[in-house]
């Protein structure tokens, strides 16, 4: 018999968070697309304080709900999974965190930051000009990119709840680097980003997950959990 995929699920839950209340259905979905079966644990920011903790699992994923009680414990679950090749997944405040982990460690930005905790550093990420929180919108997605991949088109239509995005002044920077901008909305602001050459790393603005809620599969939680056969 198959061993079931180990997911953390690294936040902080939350019973009221539309979110939180769509994760285990959207990978109850994405287990019975796949026949695997599939052991999701939610894994407090708090109780993450080495690496140790996430080695028992096949693909991590940074949940929403930032601010995070522990935010080093989200920035570690990210470095983790980016340097270990370990299949990872971040939506809404996980691809928040992302961003800043990428521009610290390796884009040697030591003072990137995030303006939902930090007054100070280069702001990776700022308040987005209008609020998305309870709202959806087209997302527009690059060619032969990973999350093309896993719609199987280049567009679709997701759901938010957040106030904060990318600072346009560090799209620029990201040039020179491997990580790749896949997901837009209609006017151009980053929505979703991937590594290439990482066995699965996707980190989106939107929630995926809130498929699961229309009794629909997210096609980024299936290639997630696809990702640890390979």
């Amino acid at each position: 018999m198959t061993a079931p995929v180990r997911l953390a699920l690294v936040g902080d839950y939350c019973s009221a968070a539309i979110a939180h209340q769509s994760i285990p259905p959207s990978v109850e979905l994405a287990a019975a697309s796949l026949n695997l079966p599939v052991t999701a644990e939610w894994l407090p920011t708090e109780s993450i304080t080495n690496s140790a903790v996430l080695k028992r699992f096949d693909a991590i994923w940074v949940v929403p709900g930032s601010p995070y009680q522990n935010d080093h414990g989200a920035f570690l679950a990210i470095t983790y999974a980016r340097e270990n090749n370990v299949p990872f997944l971040g939506s809404c405040g996980g691809f928040q965190y992302a961003m800043v982990e990428y521009a610290r460690n390796v884009m040697g930005w030591a003072d990137a930051a995030h303006a939902e905790t930090d007054s100070e550093g280069r702001l990776v990420i700022i308040p987005l000009s209008c609020s998305l929180v309870e709202k959806t919108g087209d997302i527009v997605i690059g060619k032969s990119t990973v999350i093309a991949h896993a719609y199987g088109k280049l567009s679709t239509y997701e759901g938010y709840h957040c106030n904060f995005g990318v600072n346009p002044d560090f799209i620029a920077e990201l040039e020179n680097f491997p990580l790749r901008i896949s997901a837009w909305d209609r006017e151009g602001d980053v929505r979703g980003i991937e590594l290439p050459d990482h066995r699965y790393f996707v980190a989106t603005l939107f929630q995926s997950e809130r498929a699961a809620l229309r009794k629909e599969v997210s096609p980024l939680v299936v290639e997630l959990i696809k990702a640890t056969q390979g």
